[in-house]
């Protein structure tokens, strides 16, 4: 199993896993997520990292349906300024390759921020570690292991 599930497993938190045979030519990772196990792309929060004041990395995890806005992000951690991290410094610090980076089970334990629509739902769906695993748990589950925080940081795309 991935770290992820480990990590899942370890605590003794309900979750789920869903696989799906994923399509390497697919565009967006999270959306065929959403696809291929008919849950709304509000419900499928995807995992990006960006640079917060261009010294350390952190986590926010929003719905697949939108985009996260970089200012309120920023807002949310103290932040003066972030950008989107780079693709290679991602992998490097979580362990896991692009489309399949899990809030869950990083390598590094990075701040993480959860968009506050998560609380609308009992459960969300996160990646699982891979491309075609996704993880089903609760968004308050997930804070709790991650010392997360729930803020307003996506937009609709």
């Amino acid at each position: 199993m991935t770290p992820a599930v480990n990590t899942a497993k370890k605590a003794k938190i309900n979750y789920q896993i869903h696989q799906y045979d994923h399509d390497p030519s697919s565009q967006s990772y999270g959306q065929e997520a959403s696809d291929r196990l008919n849950v709304s792309a509000d419900r499928v929060f995807k995992t990006l990292v960006a640079s917060l004041d261009g010294k350390q990395l952190a986590v926010a995890v929003v719905p697949v349906s939108g985009q996260l806005n970089l200012k309120a992000f920023a807002s949310a951690l103290g932040a003066k300024k972030t950008k989107m991290a780079d693709p290679k410094d991602v992998e490097r610090s979580t362990g896991y390759v692009l489309g399949g980076v899990s809030p869950l089970g990083q390598k590094k334990k990075l701040k993480t921020v959860i968009d506050q629509s998560a609380l609308n739902y009992e459960t969300i769906y996160v990646s699982a570690g891979r491309r075609g695993l996704e993880i089903e748990l609760s968004p308050k589950d997930l804070a709790g292991l991650q010392d997360a925080v729930f803020a307003p940081i996506a937009q609709k795309a």
